[in-house]
């Protein structure tokens, strides 16, 4: 009989002739997971312990695709240590990450997850020297930014990506930069449970992303895991229950200052993560992409979700979503319309009557905010009232007011280290002003 109420983290096994690493979970001897990373690409001269430790924690952030599914009371740690702020944190990042799995599946947002601490004290592994950055990638305009940034300022940096190759190969020939790609494959089996009904739904993938990110480096040699999420990523998406719900829990400020901790802890300075877009609004953004990307990516780069699903052998924006409404808003105010418009294959989503009751919920209008990785309902406003310039039509559909003393161009505080900062401070110092 397979007891449901315990959820045990079994350990990993990397493999480093053939670059795999699996990751083991399990309920009983009955149900039993595992889930394969590989990493293709060169590896330097790593420190073994160093990348045990990170190894150490994927294995506890890339579980929460298997906790999910029965939601056990007990947690178990097989194999591994965990110190009181290691513990606080996953069960912290779980909680909070499973917002929107906890919404769609009507539970409790309160729901307490805990992981509980097994060890006093660890030392931290500062490991062999690192240097230079790690930029992810996921096809997005974000990310894009981030890479033409650090190209301006002649910085030393490579980027990596998770799945989806042959969608992204395309992309990645553009960059022209040396690239990591990991492949990650999930066990079939929660795939046939999902169908048979158990519970399913949205995970803080950033956060694995973040953790897969911090091995990449280890094997690399560099020190920076470098993100670009940006401000608006910290306005929850909506209230249930009482709780705020962010569907992107895992790309904002509080996630990032927690992953820093613990990634102090457990490497001391020799590795890094931090966002080099959150000073920015997403307007903000799309407005510097527009500038200096659109025309080189254009073809390339894509942010809808469905993107990696429409097509097999490469991507494609679907037209119809949220995100799409949003980044179609966000540009027109920047971009030629008909180079906007064949992005979305000659299509208009500001004038589409199909979108009219999304862009209401984006702008605040009415319904809750998509769960969506959408920017803030006032920075929503502030792009729509700029179409107005465009398309004034709009303006008898969309009704709503701006807070007087908002301004897009507002520089927030960030997480970045100070000599990152400068960095950033000389790129958007181009921009500030314009």
């Amino acid at each position: 009989m397979t007891n449901l109420d315990t959820y045990i983290f079994k350990g990993y096994v990397f493999d480093c002739s053939k670059k795999t690493l699996e990751l083991k979970y399990a309920y009983s001897d009955d149900l039993v997971f595992k889930e394969t990373y590989f990493f293709d690409f060169d590896f330097v001269d790593y420190d073994q312990k160093q990348l045990d430790r990170a190894f150490q924690h994927l294995l506890y952030i890339a579980g929460v695709s298997y906790f999910k599914a029965y939601l056990p009371k007990n947690i178990q740690v097989e194999s591994g240590t965990l110190t009181s702020y290691e513990a606080s944190y996953y069960s912290k990042t779980y909680q909070k990450g499973l917002g929107e799995f906890f919404y769609v599946n009507k539970l409790d947002p309160r729901t307490e997850i805990t992981f509980k601490s097994n060890t006093d004290h660890q030392q931290s592994i500062s490991g062999g020297l690192h240097d230079g950055m790690l930029v992810g990638i996921g096809g997005g305009k974000d990310s894009l930014v981030v890479v033409e940034a650090l190209k301006s300022q002649n910085i030393d940096f490579m980027t990596w990506s998770i799945g989806h190759l042959n969608q992204l190969k395309p992309l990645i020939e553009k960059l022209g930069t040396k690239h990591a790609t990991v492949t990650r494959v999930i066990d079939p089996k929660i795939r046939q449970l999902n169908e048979e009904g158990v519970y399913n739904g949205h995970i803080p993938w950033s956060a694995v992303m973040a953790a897969t990110g911090t091995v990449v480096a280890i094997l690399t040699g560099r020190r920076d895991v470098v993100v670009g999420n940006e401000q608006s990523a910290n306005e929850p998406t909506l209230n249930y229950q009482g709780t705020d719900i962010n569907h992107q829990y895992s790309k904002t400020q509080e996630f990032e200052k927690d992953y820093q901790k613990l990634l102090k802890e457990n490497f001391d300075d020799s590795i890094r993560y931090y966002s080099f877009l959150r000073p920015l609004s997403e307007l903000f953004i799309g407005e510097i992409f527009a500038k200096i990307g659109f025309q080189k990516y254009k073809d390339v780069f894509v942010s809808c979700n469905l993107a990696y699903t429409l097509y097999p052998g490469h991507t494609t924006w679907c037209g119809e979503c949220p995100k799409c409404a949003f980044i179609f808003m966000i540009l027109t105010p920047f971009i030629d319309r008909q180079e906007l418009e064949s992005v979305w294959q000659g299509k208009n989503l500001l004038l589409d009557p199909e979108l009219k009751e999304t862009y209401r919920q984006l702008l605040g209008i009415s319904g809750d905010k998509p769960m969506e990785c959408v920017g803030e309902i006032k920075e929503a406003r502030t792009a729509m009232q700029l179409c107005f310039k465009k398309y004034p039509e709009l303006q008898q559909e969309y009704s709503f007011n701006i807070p007087e003393d908002y301004d897009y161009k507002y520089l927030f505080n960030s997480e970045m280290p100070d000599d990152i900062q400068k960095i950033f401070n000389n790129f958007i110092a181009n921009f500030k002003d314009v």
